[in-house]
This record gives structure tokens, C-alpha cells and sequence, in this order.
């Protein structure tokens, strides 16, 4: 047994972790723990319990990270479901082929990227990493191996797009890359004062900028902000020498985001930004993945951990619900550095319990105060119920069940296709098993 926790931080409970390093050998070590259950795991950065099994198996995947094939003509890449995506974007970009969609972190597999369908900065263009997902292979605790996608075993494919590892574990996955002329980005940085300044901005940028997204400064209730769009740049082939990533090198006995801490954090760096608002050419890393260059980064909000909560909401009641969201924040004294608003395209996801759908996303990070923090996220909770919305379940740690059910419709369409050997933290809390 060994202790192992969620990028949150929020518990640090025994699990039996059986690595997954050879592909024709994982049928047998999977089967064998039929009877237990047991969920697949990565590399740990879901913030909540999708990827937990306390007292349970976790099959860990980092080991499955060998490229399989890849056509340097089409741009297919067939991988196995451990390889993360920062070593697919460093090896092949420099041979013109981009990861077509990306989260905001690249320290992430592939399998982890399929299972909690992410999304990135272009969703309105580009959609959810699913999107571009060709084939999965995957195998059942059954013994079963079944392989699916958008065009054979439909079904199948749409419950493991999203579908938090509870379909089987993956093991393959077929990509079609997307061609690029370089790891160089056009990009440019406009403060806002508010979020109708935000919402003209996000619907004048989907047409002609790839990406967009904007850091807005949740504790000073006037929703004001740094809105960050971005291009590809054509012209510039050479990438610079990547420098050594940092690392936050011990657990502070307290969070280090907290009510002395916050404020002035929000103040300068809103400053900063705006001291450095303007157009500028950028490498991709530091703009798709600012927070990559600080390694264990979750280890600041100390022995407590911390929440992240991520919503959508429709985009018709998407400026309301922010703004309401916003003035709980503001009332609860308690609040985040890391908020993220962004719009996402009109286009619906193929996962049955994929996260993306049409509408305004925030995302928030908040220190562990228990009861507090909690009460929080209740209210957070009722006023995205009322729109109608729902929460991300890769990032969730305490979404009611009633939520969960409420904003994911295809649920019981999805719970056809589970695997009955496989079970988690967040499968139990909100499945019952």
C-alpha cells in the first residue's frame, strides 16, 4: 500500500498501486484485480477523486508511454495511453505537427486526456481533445477488449470520451495532429474593466483569433481582468532552449494563499499584466501552460490542500451567473488567484459525460477551510444549478449527487457501458459504486 493523493492535495489515503509497463502483459494484472476494483492513474494533476481508489487498486499508466506509430504524411500518431502530452508536443512539433487541443497543463497522459475529455484555450475553433481522437483501445476487467471511435462502436467511444475511466482502462489511443509552422504564437494581452468589457472581447476574438482566454480578479467584485488572445505564428521556425523547469521544493505549514496574501497577489499581478499589455511573439509553452515551469506548484496552499471548482454555464445567462458568482466570492471573504473565465464554442462535445458544452466557464482554486470553503461552493453550487449548468467532474472533490445528475442528461445512457470492475473515489460518492 501507498499513500497517494489528487493534485488537490486534499487527502493522502493508502492505495495498492500495480504499474501498468507493458501493454500485452496489462490484461492479466488488470483481470486479476477484477474482484477488487480498481481505476486507472496517471499522473495524479485530476484535482479532485476521479483518479482515487483508497484502500483499492490503482493501475497506474505512466509506464504505457511508447509511441507506436506515427505518419509523418497524415499526421496520425498512435501512442499507448501513458505518453504524456508535453513529450508528444517536444518531439513533434519540430516536425510540423501540433497537438490540436491541449489543457492547461502538459504534464497529463493521453489516457487521462481522453478519459476527462479536456479542453483547451481554442474550444471555439477546435472543440475538445476527443474531437480528434481516431481509435481507442480498451480493456474491460471482464477480459474483454473493445475498440472504438467517431466512426466504429460509436457508443462505446462517446461513454469513454469523458467518462472518467469507468468504461474500461485505456490502453491505445489513434490522434490526428494538426499541422503547424512552429512552437512560435502571435499573441496579444487587453485589460478589462468588467464582464461586459470580457464578453465583447471573447465574441469579437472567436472569428479571428485560435485562442483565448482571460485571468479575472475574483475578489475586487468588479470583474475586471487580462484578456489573453493568441495566433500561430507563421515565420519564426527556430524554438529557443527551453529552460529547467523549478520546483516548489517544500509544504508550507499553512496555505500561502490566504486573506494576508491574496489581495496584494491579485493587485500586482493585475498590474503587471496590464504594465505588459500589448501584442508580443511567445513560445507555446508559457502561454498554453504558464503554471509547467513550477513544478508541484500544489504544494502552496500547504497541508490542507485545496478545491478547484469549474463550471459552464449557458452563454444566455452567462454574464448574470458570473457576476453572481463573483459577489458570493466577495461576501464569503474567501477567494482565488488562480480564475480563469473563458467562452466556450457553439458546438456540443461527443463524450455522453463530456465537461465542454456552449457557454461561459470559470474556473477557481480555493484554499481548504473546510466548512467554510464548503458553504462557498454550496452557494457557488445553487446559482449554477439555476443556470442550468454543471461542474466538471475532473476537478471536483464534493459536487452533490443531485448536481451531478441535473447537468449531465446522458448519464443514465452512459451508465450502460460501464465496467463493473472498476470503481473510484468519485465514482462511489456520485454512482453509488
Amino acid at each position: 500500500m501507498k499513500p497517494i493523493s489528487s493534485w488537490g492535495r486534499l487527502s493522502h489515503e493508502d492505495h495498492q498501486v500495480i504499474p501498468l509497463n507493458d501493454r500485452h502483459q496489462a490484461f492479466n494484472q488488470i483481470r486479476a484485480n477484477e474482484t477488487q476494483g480498481g481505476i486507472a492513474h496517471g499522473m495524479g494533476r485530476s484535482y479532485g477523486d476521479v483518479g482515487l481508489n483508497p484502500k483499492g487498486a490503482l493501475w497506474l499508466t505512466t509506464g504505457l508511454h511508447h509511441l507506436i506509430h506515427f505518419d509523418e504524411h497524415t499526421g496520425r500518431l498512435i501512442c499507448e495511453s501513458g505518453v504524456l502530452l508535453r513529450d508528444i508536443q517536444r518531439l513533434l512539433i519540430p516536425r510540423g505537427w501540433i497537438l490540436p487541443v491541449t489543457p492547461g497543463s502538459q504534464m497529463v497522459t493521453v489516457g487521462g486526456a481522453i478519459a476527462n475529455d479536456v479542453h483547451g484555450k481554442n474550444h471555439h475553433l477546435l472543440g475538445s481533445f476527443g474531437d480528434h481522437v481516431q481509435n481507442i483501445k480498451l480493456i474491460r476487467t471482464d477480459g474483454t477488449i473493445i475498440e472504438c471511435g467517431p466512426l466504429h462502436n460509436t457508443e462505446w467511444f462517446s461513454a469513454t470520451l469523458g467518462g472518467l475511466g469507468l468504461t474500461g482502462v485505456i490502453l491505445e489511443a489513434e490522434i490526428q495532429m494538426r499541422p503547424t509552422a512552429g512552437p512560435w504564437l502571435d499573441t496579444e494581452s487587453i485589460p478589462y474593466s468588467n464582464l461586459s468589457e470580457f464578453f465583447e472581447l471573447a465574441d469579437s476574438s472567436e472569428k479571428d483569433w485560435e485562442h483565448t482566454v482571460s485571468w479575472i480578479d475574483c475578489i475586487s467584485g468588479k470583474g475586471q481582468g487580462i484578456f489573453m488572445r493568441a495566433n500561430p505564428n507563421k515565420e519564426l521556425k527556430h524554438a529557443p532552449k527551453m529552460k529547467a523547469e523549478k520546483k516548489m521544493p517544500f509544504v508550507p505549514p499553512i496555505s500561502l494563499v490566504n486573506s494576508l496574501t491574496l489581495r496584494p497577489f491579485n493587485f500586482l499581478y493585475r498590474n503587471h499584466q496590464k504594465y505588459k499589455a500589448g501584442t508580443s511573439t511567445v513560445h507555446y509553452e508559457p502561454f498554453f501552460y504558464p503554471l509547467d515551469k513550477l513544478l508541484e506548484w500544489n504544494r502552496m496552499y500547504g497541508p490542507k490542500g485545496f478545491f478547484q471548482y469549474q463550471s459552464v454555464v449557458p452563454r444566455n445567462v452567462g454574464q448574470d451567473a458570473t457576476q453572481a458568482m463573483l459577489k458570493e466570492i466577495e461576501k464569503s471573504g474567501e477567494g482565488s488567484f488562480l480564475a480563469v473565465l473563458k467562452t466556450f464554442g457553439n458546438r456540443e462535445s461527443l463524450g455522453m459525460l463530456s465537461f465542454p458544452e456552449p457557454g461561459v466557464t470559470l474556473a477557481l482554486d480555493f484554499p481548504n477551510h473546510a466548512s467554510r470553503t464548503h458553504k462557498l461552493m454550496n452557494r457557488l453550487d445553487a446559482i449554477v444549478k439555476e443556470a442550468k449548468g454543471r461542474i466538471y467532474p475532473a476537478k471536483d472533490a464534493r459536487m452533490p449527487r443531485e448536481l451531478f445528475e441535473a447537468g449531465y442528461p446522458k448519464l443514465n445512457e452512459f451508465l450502460k457501458y460501464r465496467d463493473a470492475g472498476i470503481s473510484s473515489s468519485l465514482s462511489r460518492r456520485l454512482l453509488g459504486s
